[in-house]
């Protein structure tokens, strides 16, 4: 289980930016800095679907409001990726390591994701747009960097993600009453509803 570390890593980058994750890992696995990147994750064309769909996300993650859309629709997408390239790194077919390291990845994708969209609801509170852009670019470097560290100290990585995956999840629960808030005063808006109507 030398690999778990680097798994578990790769489930929450996924959860932020999963064509980020095949990108990055694929061309550490190219240029031979790692040898525990599958070769499947190496191959030209899935770079370049990785490299097209990661640019498309860097523009849509920036954008108040298109950035939660996006996420909706990623929110089978994210875990799927994450637990095919947990399954990828684990390695062999059909195997026990296989199945357990598939649900490690798609279920830290998932979890990630879910922090990373209600995080981006409560951001979509705030009126400005630099937020959104703040936000997204340090989702995009922290994954580049989580990912680099994981390729040569797994497990100071994994540490680091978990703490962050944490930390998310302590930040959600604390935004959640503005997020429920936001939500009444829009639906307020809406109905044209005062506030002791609704």
């Amino acid at each position: 289980m030398s690999l778990l570390p680097l798994i578990f890593t790769a489930g929450w980058a996924s959860g932020i930016n999963a064509y980020a994750v095949v990108l990055l890992l694929g061309l550490f696995g190219l240029t031979g800095l790692s040898d525990d990147v599958p070769e499947g994750l190496q191959r030209t064309d899935v770079l370049i679907a990785a490299g097209v769909l990661f640019a498309i996300e860097l523009i849509a993650d920036k954008i108040p409001y298109l950035d939660s859309f996006w996420d909706s629709l990623h929110t089978v997408i994210r875990p799927a990726s994450g637990a095919v390239v947990a399954a990828l790194i684990a390695g062999s077919d059909e195997s026990l390591t296989t199945l357990a390291a598939a649900a490690v990845g798609g279920t830290t994708a998932l979890v990630s994701h879910l922090v990373k969209a209600g995080l981006r609801a409560a951001i979509n509170t705030s009126p400005e747009p630099a937020s959104n852009i703040v936000v997204s670019t340090a989702e995009d470097v922290g994954v580049a960097g989580v990912i680099t560290l994981a390729i040569f100290y797994p497990v100071a990585a994994a540490i680091i993600a978990a703490l962050l995956l944490l930390a998310g999840m302590g930040l959600i629960y604390i935004l959640a009453g503005r997020i429920r808030r936001y939500r009444r005063r829009r639906r307020e808006r809406r109905t044209g509803a005062s506030p002791q109507e609704v």
